[in-house]
């Protein structure tokens, strides 16, 4: 699949990860109508987030399973990692209401989440066209998201696969997966304002309702 074929309007636009940068981006150009339940947090393997859609996120930041990454930190929230699927909330536990021994928050965050992940199971369901953005992967772990997507999607979707790499320019990578458009981007321009440049080309002809 190519970046032309995933020009069209959809219901929703969602993250999968694999850091904030996806989430940031869709606000910036409009594609962003709620929050989705990765958007704001690290997760880094794209086999565990497949084993948590086809899970259907239980036990997701179960508590036990929860503790913190960096006891000492000067950054304002404590990133907290769900051992389970080894993936990180770096925005929701406050260093000013926590510890690294006890999340006071956790209540507050859980029904958040909760919330979060109900609408996304039920857009799942109901939406007629859904795109799915994904940092990183391998073609492997994309033909298993596109497997795992197929048993919980009801109608169609499209899946945006972004790698940062040592190139020029947008590269598109011609994977042959008939519902994912991979394409690599200039690495160096992953946290500056330069990279607003390649997220708009990818963005030019897609539209959230």
């Amino acid at each position: 699949m190519r970046l032309k074929d995933l020009a069209g309007t959809y219901d929703s636009v969602f993250s999968l990860g694999q850091n904030c940068l996806p989430a940031i981006q869709m606000e910036k150009h409009g594609l962003r109508s709620s929050a989705g339940v990765l958007d704001w947090m690290i997760s880094d393997s794209l086999t565990d987030v497949n084993r948590l859609l086809s899970r259907q996120f239980d036990g997701f930041m179960a508590l036990h399973n929860m503790s913190v990454v960096e006891a000492d930190t000067m950054q304002p929230n404590y990133q907290v990692q769900d051992s389970a699927y080894q993936v990180i909330s770096v925005h929701d536990f406050p260093v000013t209401r926590n510890s690294p021994q006890q999340l006071y928050t956790y209540r507050e965050f859980k029904e958040k989440l909760d919330r979060r992940i109900n609408r996304f199971l039920k857009k799942l369901k109901e939406d007629q066209q859904i795109l799915f953005i994904r940092m990183h992967g391998t073609y492997e772990e994309t033909a298993e998201l596109e497997q795992v997507l197929s048993g919980l999607v009801t109608h169609d979707f499209k899946i945006l696969l972004v790698e940062y790499e040592q190139v020029q320019g947008i590269v598109e990578l011609d994977w042959p997966l008939p519902r994912t458009c991979a394409v690599q981007v200039p690495y160096a321009d992953i946290w500056n304002f330069n990279s607003d440049k390649w997220w708009e080309a990818l963005f030019t002809d897609i539209h959230a309702r």
